[in-house]
């Protein structure tokens, strides 16, 4: 047999390998094209159409008109218009608005004896680099909006500059420190990566190990199972928040403005939800191998379309309803939230609930499929 033929030898059988590992040649064609759609598609640093909330206490021509102008701008969407600031600051704490665009009594009035009236905008900035290009903007579309009102008797306006002065109030993080933002998001990517990973492995490790007959013969139901082996895991996933919470606070000095009880129960909630989807996982898995090939696969779109390294605004809708689904997108909001807004239950109790659905889902789902496993 010469080089060539050994060669030849040597491929046909790991083409036989790759054939019959199905779910690893999947991993390997999928996990490129979902790579490609979300890097090319939906990932996007420039962020426009922000959610912008408007709090006019006055209504002119020339009120109107910036509100016009925020309006037809690329980077700043109305979606509410509210009569209280507490109305404007809960838009804020519950990440329903990135901006609130405050229109103060007697602005018109000041505008015209040149008095350079304020128009505030405050900013949720917990996520810098989602409100700082849209902010570099504010300015000129004020100008831009005024142009076509300063005729007739405010023509003089239009030889004066700077008749307004667009006053920007960054809140929650004033200083746009990066660590900030990226650090309390970190706890919910190592507890994603941690626990899933950890869970799905955990069935099939025993399995390769011939250990899988023996529970299998005990007395057993399925959730009685599952309990018994995520439990254990939520003790692993308590021990490396407290590690990081400890270094964000000492190490890298985030402030901590809200309440922890209730940062704890959403770390509880979080985990218990990844437990559950690293167990469904291990259902389906044959080997260790496709478990961690399925947890890396879900751990793509987990980091990419939630809001952990890309503006979440800034993605196209499709993304965002996928975002919605994962159970980091609505962590990262509780836990930003808590740390840097001092929001509270009332501002939060909806991403609570989405990860209560996504937990309910993803036990019944593995429950199903445990018993598939029996048979």
């Amino acid at each position: 047999m010469n080089s060539v033929s050994r060669v030849w030898a040597i491929l046909l059988k790991e083409l036989i390998q790759m054939r019959r590992d199905r779910m690893t040649f999947a991993m390997m064609v999928a996990i490129p094209i979902m790579q490609l759609i979300l890097f090319g598609f939906a990932i996007n640093t420039d962020p426009k159409r922000l959610p912008t909330v408007i709090y006019a206490q006055e209504n002119t021509s020339i009120t109107r008109a910036i509100i016009d102008g925020f309006a037809h701008s690329n980077y700043f969407h109305f979606i509410d218009q509210v009569d209280t600031p507490k109305a404007a600051n809960d838009a804020l704490l519950t990440g329903d608005a990135s901006f609130v665009i405050q229109i103060p009594v007697g602005f018109t009035r000041e505008l015209i004896r040149q008095q350079h009236p304020q128009l505030l905008i405050e900013a949720d900035a917990s996520d810098p680099s989602a409100s700082s290009n849209a902010l570099a903007q504010a300015t000129k579309i004020v100008e831009s909006a005024l142009v076509h009102e300063y005729t007739g008797a405010l023509a003089y306006l239009k030889s004066s500059s700077a008749n307004i002065d667009v006053v920007i109030h960054r809140k929650y993080n004033p200083e746009g420190i990066t660590q900030y933002n990226i650090v309390p998001g970190l706890l919910g990517v190592i507890l994603t990566m941690t626990s899933v990973m950890i869970t799905a492995m955990a069935m099939t490790r025993e399995s390769e190990k011939g250990n899988l007959e023996n529970i299998l013969a005990m007395p057993a139901r399925p959730f009685e199972v599952m309990l018994g082996k995520i439990t254990p895991y939520v003790l692993v996933g308590s021990v490396q928040t407290v590690i990081i919470l400890l270094a964000a606070t000492w190490l890298f000095t985030v402030p901590f403005v809200g309440n922890i009880a209730l940062l704890l129960m959403a770390v509880l909630v979080f985990i218990i939800a990844n437990l559950f989807l690293g167990f469904t996982f291990s259902t389906i898995a044959k080997t260790q191998m496709q478990a961690m090939q399925m947890t890396f696969f879900f751990f793509l779109p987990s980091i990419l379309l939630s809001g952990f390294m890309f503006p979440f605004r800034g993605m196209p809708l499709w993304a965002q309803y996928a975002g919605e689904v994962l159970p980091l997108t609505h962590f990262l909001r509780i836990v930003r939230g808590v740390m840097l807004k001092g929001a509270d239950w009332s501002h939060l109790h909806q991403e609570f609930y989405a990860m209560f659905a996504f937990i309910f889902f993803a036990g019944l789902l593995s429950i199903l499929r445990y018993r598939t496993t029996l048979d």
